[in-house]
């Protein structure tokens, strides 16, 4: 196929004109039905509209709520850190890294996987597991 005929193969697609009489097969009510509420010009009802009875995101009781003062941490496992250069690992180095997409109100680091690197990690929470496998292989932890 040659450019020039890229624009030959590309079947043109014409609007429906409706209202045009009723052997265009799209006269008289235009494809709307008779009557009523969607028939009309900027007819219709909003999402979740049930005719006025009370919809069901209303009828349903409402659960929990969002702690404002819950920190947000980062998770970074232990197989995570063997990825990282660094000897001493921080937050910001794992985020230039790119091992770490970002960094909320800190990062905690968890037991999964195994640790083969002897580091310094610095971070805001340590798991059990994950301070046991870092102090195991020699490295050391800091809460910061």
């Amino acid at each position: 196929m040659q450019l020039g005929e890229v624009k030959a193969s590309i079947e043109k697609v014409e609007r429906r004109r409706v209202g045009r009489g009723v052997g265009s097969g799209l006269g008289k009510t235009s494809g709307k039905g008779h009557k009523g509420q969607k028939a009309r010009s900027g007819g219709g009802v909003r999402r979740g509209f049930e005719g006025g009875q009370t919809p069901l995101y209303r009828r349903l009781p409402k659960r929990g709520f969002t702690n404002i003062h819950a920190n947000n941490y980062t998770e970074v496992t232990l197989s995570m850190l063997n990825k990282s250069q660094a000897t001493e690992v921080t937050a910001e180095s794992l985020l230039s890294e790119g091992i770490i997409g970002k960094i909320n109100d800190g990062i905690v680091i968890l037991g999964t996987g195994n640790l083969e690197k002897k580091l310094t990690v610095k971070a805001k929470r340590f798991t059990k597991s994950a301070t046991e496998k870092i102090e195991a292989v020699g490295g050391k932890i800091e809460v910061i």
